[in-house]
């Protein structure tokens, strides 16, 4: 995978940020009600070393200073005592009530932005989700489905970081960070020059930070979509790494991904090892200078001694603050990071389009390619050239030919997941163009070799949540395709739950099933690949069966990769090399000796 991409630009960062706010609009007012909660509670991280201070000078130490005679002042006006061991009480009291506020403010804003962050997930989960089903089968021919699965998963949940912590930390820690300096300068001017001293070189050590991790989280991300491609194809193809005994390639191979996304992440860890200690160091210089400079003015009585301990407090929690505007950034950089990413996925536009006077012909059941030529790239040799034939209505055609000669194009062109370059394909004698794609599809049911089942009752599988398939019209489908035995020795009947990809039900079960799925509709074209190659004659015998009552008056196209089955098709198409080479009956292409006989001649010597 390609992880030479450059990270986002400041600008598209702030861009993909209030693409990012666009999402929680509907939840402004929890956001605004979050908002005042932070406010609120960074004043009340402010008091306390007022407080402090206060304390200090009126009942420790008596020295009173303007900070405290302020203090002294609210005191008064809340008719708190004032006087020996009960003043002190009384600051404690106030102490304890910011304290204990804010911890209530904290926890109602954390549930009010987590509650947030899972609405607006949820949102663009299901939003992500929606638009990739409206997209090409192109598109998912070229993007690995473990870079899709990420983009769901990982991408999203850095989203959810943001919503929940990210905006969250920023906004607390820059209030606390204004009230500490203005509070500060407040109390005493030349300490807190002292006390920024070291504030240039923090400045300078986020700069760095900053622009090294910015480039570690996009690799990062990248190297976990190779990882979980990686997973999700070997496992759905686990039985085939078994076989083969792939298993310690399929294991080396993850092993590689797997430690290029570990050395991603330790150079991340590297960049945090160095800020996090020398912010440290940093905050040691400042408490160190002021305590050198703050002792010498409290003794000359430049500063109180309440007014120095408060300084102490102040500067202590405005480093750790930095450090969290570090640690909040890097959730930042992640969430801009993917949130550029998911705005490039629902950028992605179908390359084909319905027209906008779309054409709903009668049922007539004729199909048609007229001088098709069609080619999966620009760089790419055709895969049809010049293909011309018909079917009329009812007619089961056969299509035959080796490997890549052209056959699944041909589905993939009828149901227009591509259109073709060159020439026509005509349903019910209007080109598909013209159709808008929902309804082309629907006058068709496909039924493939490899059938695909998914976890969920019977009834979802044969129904696939399709308006207006009642319980008696799933019982009439699976009786007329022979699975009355199938429901036989199931106890819970259409409520039986299959596992994924229809773990429960043998391959012959899942190819009924498929076969009631394609009849529930009413379909006017079947197209079958092979749906007979991959079960035993028993089996096979019952599947007839079921073909035959699937395909009586409907037009069929059935890709045959066992050339017996073309015995029960009038009329045989052959390909080779995207050409249609030959066209009759089974037997007249197998008295011509051409392409046809050759085929039939190595399936029954390879037999």
């Amino acid at each position: 995978m390609n992880t030479s991409r450059k990270p986002p630009s400041a600008k598209a960062e702030g861009s993909a940020l209030r693409w990012l706010l666009g999402w929680a609009y509907p939840y402004r007012y929890r956001m605004l009600a979050s908002t005042m909660l932070v406010t609120v509670g960074a004043l009340l991280q402010v008091v306390g070393p007022l407080l402090t201070a206060a304390a200090v000078d009126l009942y420790v130490k008596p020295e009173p200073s303007a900070t405290s005679l302020r203090v002294a002042a609210v005191m008064q006006w809340l008719r708190l005592p004032q006087t020996g061991s009960w003043g002190l009480v009384s600051l404690a009291f106030l102490y304890f009530l910011a304290l204990g506020l804010g911890a209530g403010l904290l926890v109602v804003q954390a549930r009010t932005m987590l509650t947030t962050g899972q609405l607006v997930m949820r949102d663009l989960r299901d939003r992500l989700f929606a638009h990739l089903q409206t997209l090409d089968l192109s598109y998912f021919h070229r993007t690995p489905a473990g870079r899709i699965i990420t983009r769901l998963t990982s991408d999203v949940d850095a989203v959810n970081e943001l919503f929940t912590s990210g905006l969250v930390e920023i906004l607390a820690d820059t209030l606390l960070l204004l009230g500490i300096v203005v509070v500060l300068f407040s109390l005493s001017p030349r300490l807190a020059l002292v006390s920024f001293a070291v504030l240039p070189l923090l400045v300078l050590l986020a700069i760095w930070f900053r622009r090294h991790a910015r480039a570690v989280y996009l690799e990062v991300r990248t190297r976990l979509a190779a990882v979980n491609t990686h997973i999700q194809e070997h496992l759905a193809g686990i039985a085939v790494v078994q076989v083969l005994r792939a298993q310690g390639a399929s294991a080396r191979r993850f092993s590689k991904l797997d430690a290029q996304h570990r050395d991603a992440n330790i150079r991340g860890i590297f960049y945090y090892a160095v800020f996090y200690p020398t912010v440290e160091v940093l905050t040691a210089l400042g408490i160190g200078g002021i305590i050198y400079f703050g002792a010498g003015w409290s003794q000359k009585g430049v500063v109180s001694f309440g007014v120095l301990v408060a300084f102490l407090q102040y500067v202590q929690r405005f480093y750790r603050p930095i450090g969290d505007l570090a640690e909040s950034y890097n959730v930042l950089q992640a969430a801009a990071a993917a949130s550029v990413r998911l705005r490039e996925l629902l950028a992605t536009q179908p390359e084909l389009h319905d027209p906008p006077h779309p054409l709903t012909p009668p049922r007539e059941g004729t199909l048609e390619f007229r001088h098709v030529t069609f080619a999966y790239g620009s760089d790419e040799p055709p895969a049809l050239r010049e293909v011309s034939f018909a079917l009329k209505a009812g007619e089961r055609v056969a299509v035959v030919g080796h490997t890549g000669a052209g056959k699944s194009t041909l589905v993939n062109l009828l149901l227009r997941f591509y259109d073709p370059q060159q020439g026509e394909v005509l349903v019910d004698g209007v080109d598909v163009r013209h159709w808008r794609r929902v309804a082309l599809r629907s006058r068709f049911a496909v039924v493939l070799q490899d059938v695909d089942c998914f976890a969920g009752t019977i009834r979802d599988n044969v129904s696939l949540g399709r308006p207006g398939i009642s319980d008696q019209r799933i019982l009439w489908a699976l009786e007329q395709v022979q699975a009355q035995q199938l429901l036989a020795r199931l106890p819970l009947g259409l409520d039986t739950v299959l596992g994924e990809r229809g773990s429960g039900l043998s391959v012959g079960e899942r190819q009924l099933v498929a076969f009631a799925r394609a009849l529930v509709g009413d379909p006017e074209f079947v197209i079958l690949d092979e749906a007979t190659a991959s079960v035993d004659p028993l089996t096979e015998a019952r599947i007839q069966k079921a073909l035959e009552r699937l395909l009586s008056g409907r037009t069929a196209l059935v890709i045959a990769h066992r050339l017996a089955t073309t015995q029960l098709c009038p009329r045989v198409l052959v390909f080779h090399r995207g050409r249609l080479v030959e066209e009759g009956s089974h037997s007249q292409l197998f008295s011509r000796g051409g392409v046809f006989f050759s085929l039939f001649t190595r399936q029954e010597l390879a037999s």
